[in-house]
């Protein structure tokens, strides 16, 4: 999606990367990037948490009030639990 954000911005499209792979989003350095660091495929947030998907998609907005290329925030509230990823992309310490 990095890369997506970087084409778009060059037509024209302002873009924000809302990221949960640091080193990726880093290696493809999209114009700006907040990063999560939730679990893969929750970018924002928990499945029905209204207040919380809200608070994400504002902060990637706000990215939008900066001009300056290559932002990368960090979004500050944590998951709430450890997770961690097993081979073949299982996601481990939620639970299961």
């Amino acid at each position: 999606m990095g890369l997506v954000c970087r084409l778009l911005e060059e037509r024209g499209i302002a873009t924000v990367y809302v990221a949960t792979g640091r080193d990726l989003a880093a290696q493809v350095k999209p114009p700006r990037t907040l990063f999560v660091n939730y679990p893969m495929g929750n970018n924002f947030g928990r499945p029905h948490d209204a207040p919380g998907q809200t608070a994400v998609l504002r902060a990637a907005l706000s990215l939008f009030e900066s001009s300056e290329a290559g932002v990368f925030v960090d979004y500050p509230v944590p998951w709430g639990e450890p997770f961690a990823y097993a081979p073949g992309g299982r996601v481990i310490g939620r639970g299961q």
